[in-house]
């Protein structure tokens, strides 16, 4: 038997590679499809934990060489994974009728992918990295650190110590535990600064640099500091997913159960690295078992009724209510938030306000403006980390009909007053000009 670095015993690696079921292109109907493209046999027994975690959480674990001449990523137009791992970080060209333009492909059409490169990195994942918003480094170029590096690197300082405070805040990518110091050794990155969804998961501190190990340093390094990405991540309009990490060994088993401790005089011994928790927080997002969030019931109408009318009258006084859930270890949960508005629009927001929660259902009253048209009821809400999640719903509001209008308006009787004023002025005068009888003359 053996442990994983939070010391529960799991399963041999033989029930691994003996016991988990491994399909060649059909996706099974109870567990989500999974191609994990790898180099050699080496390359995936290095990161057996890996692959027997995910195997755990009821995924069907596909191994394919990524030169292997039968791959395939949709057959008869349709995918036939749920995500895609890449662990080829070297790969000049895939096999089969795997390419970029395809991975791509399966992005746009919501697909997961998970992709390890290394300084080892070649044309096609710099490429995809591109199409991403993500910008590698040079072939054979590292992330140095002089102050940061661990205690066992041979002396070029490319193992470096990441410290949890560099990682994303944000809970729902990165796990919610605290985190050992995280062992990196790979490529640098930067992110396209015009690209709003690319996500700096985990950055070099302030010290870090990319450049060639080996060589001098003779021109501005393509990453420097914070805005050198060691784990990168992307979340499409579409809600597909992308991680890229620059280092393939930050997946490996030597690194999940490898002691950590910096080399600057003093520094703490940890036991174990953060990579193994880490790692299993950015594969369950990246393959949408955290963070996926849907829309049940929605439902409107007047107060003090109970279905919806077929044209609402402005000033009307409504409820509305939306039932939103949480994707949760495999089940729907009521989601807990407390920062979900709505919106009453009519090309611009009329009405937006806050809904008040009641487990999973989100509600709130609110009075319709005195304005008629076509309008929409709309949540959109897109948080950090989670998927975007929109609802729409379009009613009509008329005016007041003939019949509803007041009889009198509090602020027109000044003219009530001055129209009555003249009517009784009028009587009185007449009164006075017919009876008024002038004086006779006297002689």
């Amino acid at each position: 038997m053996w442990e994983h670095p939070g010391g529960a015993p799991r399963k041999p690696l033989s029930h691994f590679y003996q016991n988990t079921p491994v399909y060649w292109g059909n996706k099974t109907q109870d567990l989500d499809a999974a191609l994990l493209l790898h180099l050699s046999i080496f390359l995936k027994c290095a990161s057996c934990q890996f692959c027997l975690m995910s195997a755990d959480r009821g995924f069907d674990l596909t191994f394919r060489t990524a030169d292997d001449a039968g791959l395939s990523l949709i057959k008869y137009g349709e995918f036939l994974y749920d995500n895609l791992i890449i662990f080829s970080p070297s790969i000049e060209d895939f096999g089969g009728n795997i390419n970029v333009e395809t991975i791509t492909a399966f992005i746009d059409g919501g697909g997961s992918v998970l992709v390890a490169a290394s300084s080892d990195i070649g044309d096609p994942l710099r490429e995809l990295g591109s199409e991403c918003g993500i910008e590698f480094d040079e072939e054979r170029t590292a992330v140095i650190d002089h102050h940061n590096y661990d205690i066992s690197d041979p002396g070029q300082h490319t193992l470096i110590v990441a410290d949890a405070e560099n990682l994303l805040k944000a809970p729902t990518i990165v796990g919610k535990a605290a985190l050992n110091p995280i062992l990196f050794r790979g490529v640098g990155m930067v992110a396209d600064p015009d690209n709003p969804l690319v996500l700096d998961i985990l950055t070099g501190s302030s010290t870090s640099y990319s450049f060639f190990p080996d060589k001098p340093i003779t021109q501005y390094p393509h990453a420097v500091g914070k805005n050198t990405l060691l784990i990168a991540g992307l979340q499409a309009r579409n809600n597909a997913r992308v991680v890229f990490s620059g280092s393939l060994d930050f997946f490996s088993d030597a690194f999940f159960n490898s002691a950590v401790q910096k080399a600057t005089p003093g520094s703490k011994r940890y036991s174990q690295t953060g990579n193994y928790e880490l790692a299993v927080a950015l594969s369950r997002w990246v393959f949408k078992e955290e963070g996926v969030l849907r829309v049940g019931a929605v439902s409107h109408h007047r107060v003090g009724e109970l279905a919806p009318p077929n044209a609402y009258t402005v000033t009307d006084l409504v409820e509305y209510s939306i039932v939103i859930e949480k994707l949760s270890d495999g089940r729907w949960v009521p989601f807990d938030g407390d920062d979900i508005q709505l919106e009453f629009v009519r090309i611009d927001p009329f009405v937006r306000t806050f809904l008040q929660r009641n487990g999973g259902k989100y509600s709130v009253r609110f009075k319709l403006p005195d304005v008629y048209g076509v309008f929409q009821f709309k949540v959109d809400y897109n948080r950090l980390g989670y998927t975007h999640l929109y609802s729409s719903t379009q009613v009509s509001v008329r005016p007041l009909q003939h019949t509803q209008y007041e009889r009198f308006i509090p602020s027109a009787y000044p003219y009530y007053a001055g129209a009555f004023s003249m009517m009784v002025g009028l009587f009185m005068f007449s009164i006075v000009f017919l009876h008024m009888k002038e004086k006779e003359k006297s002689d």
